[in-house]
């Protein structure tokens, strides 16, 4: 009489294993992995950000030192990098509408003022020759790219997730299963809006 029981635990745990990778190979699993790859790029975001925001200081000491008298220009790009540098960035921005149009509204602060800095930079012809100034104006261009590249990602990234909340079978996944996971925030900002412009020499 056991070896029936048996038998039949054997089938029981074989037919688990096989429910198991059906719902594997039907997208159980991309909710979650989508969203660790919204949040892995997130992350780059966020590199590339700070990146540019350390540029900053030194961008600006450089400026000042060809072009004292622009003051507003200077303090602009002062004050937009102090905000950056000074906005607390809370756990949940990625579901937080108000904190992530904030964030992205100070990066863009940041990129205007910028912008505003490097044209003025085209009436002086001494600090355009600068060596200091070159690299970092490089660096700043570099660094602009990236963060192009960056937010790219992950526009992608939160795209492929927020339709797979919202499309079958992985709205039915998200309600059986993930209802904790909520719709992520994308960037409204263009990116045109977020670049600095290339100033050529």
């Amino acid at each position: 009489m056991l070896e029936p029981r048996r038998h039949l635990t054997h089938a029981g745990y074989i037919a688990m294993a096989g429910v198991l990778l059906l719902l594997g190979g039907c997208g159980i699993n991309n909710i979650p992995s989508y969203k660790q790859q919204a949040n892995a790029a997130w992350s780059q975001v966020l590199n590339e950000y700070q990146r540019r925001t350390d540029l900053v200081p030194n961008l600006v000491a450089t400026v000042k030192g060809y072009a004292a008298h622009e003051a507003s220009v200077l303090e602009a790009v002062t004050e937009a990098r102090a905000k950056v540098s000074q906005t607390r960035i809370p756990p949940d921005i990625l579901t937080n509408p108000k904190a992530f149009q904030a964030f992205e509204q100070n990066q863009a602060t940041l990129s205007g003022a910028l912008s505003r800095l490097m044209v003025v930079t085209e009436n002086y012809p001494n600090l355009k020759a600068d060596q200091n100034f070159l690299a970092l104006q490089a660096q700043l261009e570099g660094t602009e790219n990236r963060i192009a590249v960056a937010r790219r990602d992950y526009i992608l990234a939160v795209q492929q997730y927020d339709t797979e909340l919202v499309t079958i079978p992985g709205r039915w996944y998200h309600s059986l299963f993930y209802g904790g996971y909520q719709p992520i925030q994308n960037f409204t900002i263009s990116e045109q809006a977020q670049q600095a412009p290339t100033v050529k020499f």
